[in-house]
C-alpha cells in the first residue's frame, strides 16, 4: 500500500512499532454529515454527496486512518433491517431501529437473511461493488476494511436492549432460545462480512462492533459470547481483525485473549495502562482519548497532552494506535483532530517517551 498512514496502522495492528504512532479514528453517519454540512437524509440519498464527504475528510487529514473507511452503512439498520426491524430515519442523526415484539419462543425461528437480498445489506453490497469494482472510488483510494455489528448488538437492536438482556439474565429459562438466536445472528454477521470483503480490491481487515457485549457479566461472556465471537473472528484469519466495544468492560479483560483478534478498540473510561498490562502483547490497542469531553469539546493543547499521555501509558512497546475511546462525535473541531496527530509528532515511540505532567485534571485525558 502506498499510503504511509495505513502502512503504519497495519504495522501497529500486528503489534509492531512504526517510526511514528499511527492515528486512527472511527467515523460513521453521525459524524460525516455534520462534517460535510449535509442533511443526514441527503447524505444517504445522494451517493455523490456521500462520496464527496469522505474524500474531503481523507484529503483534510492525510495522516489519519479513518475506520473502517468509506464505510457504507446506515447506522444500526443494516443488520437489523435484514431481520424485519423497522428503520426510523432522521434528518439530523443516523437511523434508529424500532424493535420487534418477539417472544423467546420465536427467536430460534428467525429467518436467516441473505445479505444480497435482505434489508439494507443488499444496498450496502451494491454500493461497495460500484465503488470498488465499477470504479466510482477514484484512484489511489481504496476501501480496506469492512464492518458489521456483532450478534449481541444486533440482538439488542432487533429485540430492544432491555428485552434481550433480561432474557440473557434469565438464560437458564431461555437457554435454547438464546443460543439458537445467537447462532442465527452469528451466521448472518459472518456472511455479511464475507460478502462485503468480496467487493474489495485490496482488503486489509474487518471490524466487529458490539457495545452490548460489555454489558454481560464475566460468566455470561464466557458461556455465551466467547463461542460465537471466536467463530466470527476465526473466519477472517490473515486479516487485521478489530474488536470494538464502546462499553466499559474491564471485568472482561481476563477473557478477551480467548478470542482470536488483533486489535482492541475500547472505551475511554477504561485505563489504557491497565488494559495494556491485562492483555497479551499480540493484542494491539486502539484508544483512548475521551471522544466527547476532550476530542469533541476541549482546546487543542488539552488534546495534545491527552494523546501524549496515552502514548506514555501504553509504554514503549509498539502495538498502539492513538485514537478516541469511541466514535468521533458530531461537531468535533478539525483543530482537535490535528492536535491528536501533533501528539504523535512530539512523542514518537522510536525515540522513547517522556511522560507528560501528571498534574492534569484526570478528566482531561483518556484514563
Amino acid at each position: 500500500m502506498a499510503n504511509s498512514a495505513w502502512d503504519n496502522f497495519v504495522i501497529a495492528a500486528h503489534g509492531g512499532q512504526p517510526a511514528r504512532v499511527p492515528v486512527a479514528l472511527s467515523v460513521n453517519s453521525t459524524f460525516l454529515p455534520d462534517f460535510a454540512g449535509l442533511n443526514t437524509l441527503d447524505f444517504f440519498m445522494y451517493p455523490a454527496r456521500w462520496l464527496d464527504a469522505y474524500l474531503a475528510l481523507v484529503e483534510r487529514f492525510p495522516d489519519v486512518v479513518f475506520l473502517p473507511g468509506f464505510w457504507v452503512e446506515h447506522g444500526a439498520a443494516d443488520e437489523a433491517s435484514a431481520f424485519g426491524a423497522t428503520v426510523l430515519w432522521r434528518h439530523d442523526t443516523g437511523p434508529a431501529i424500532r424493535p420487534l415484539d418477539l417472544s423467546p419462543s420465536a427467536w430460534g425461528r428467525m429467518v436467516r437473511p441473505d445479505p444480497y437480498t435482505d434489508g439494507l445489506m443488499a444496498l450496502v453490497l451494491r454500493r461497495y461493488w460500484n465503488l470498488e469494482k465499477n470504479g466510482e472510488l477514484p484512484d489511489p483510494h481504496r476501501i480496506r476494511m469492512v464492518a458489521a455489528r456483532g450478534p449481541f448488538a444486533t440482538a439488542a437492536h432487533i429485540l430492544g436492549p432491555v428485552a434481550f438482556l433480561d432474557a440473557v439474565a434469565a438464560e437458564p429459562n431461555h437457554h435454547r432460545a438464546v443460543l439458537d438466536m445467537l447462532g442465527i445472528l452469528t451466521d448472518a454477521t459472518i456472511r455479511f462480512l464475507q460478502a462485503q470483503l468480496s467487493c474489495l480490491r485490496e482488503p486489509v481487515g474487518i471490524m466487529l462492533l458490539d457495545d452490548t457485549v460489555g454489558m454481560l457479566t464475566g460468566s455470561q461472556f464466557q458461556r455465551l459470547a466467547i463461542p460465537f465471537l471466536y467463530r466470527i473472528f476465526r473466519q477472517f484469519e490473515g486479516l487485521v481483525r478489530v474488536f470494538y466495544t464502546g462499553t466499559p468492560c474491564r471485568h472482561l479483560l481476563p477473557h478477551l485473549p480467548k478470542l482470536d483478534f488483533e486489535m482492541f478498540h475500547f472505551s475511554h473510561l477504561m485505563d489504557l495502562a491497565e488494559v495494556r498490562a491485562s492483555l497479551p502483547h499480540r493484542i494491539s490497542l486502539m484508544g483512548n482519548v475521551a471522544p466527547l469531553e476532550l476530542l469533541g469539546r476541549s482546546a487543542p493543547p488539552q488534546v495534545v497532552a491527552a494523546g501524549q499521555r496515552c502514548i506514555a501509558r501504553a509504554g514503549n512497546r509498539g502495538g498502539l494506535v492513538l485514537s478516541a475511546g469511541g466514535f468521533v462525535v458530531p461537531g468535533t473541531p478539525e483543530a482537535n483532530i490535528d492536535a491528536l496527530v501533533q501528539a504523535t509528532e512530539t512523542q514518537q515511540l522510536a525515540h522513547g517517551i517522556e511522560p507528560v505532567s501528571e498534574g492534569m485534571d484526570d478528566h482531561a485525558d483518556s484514563g
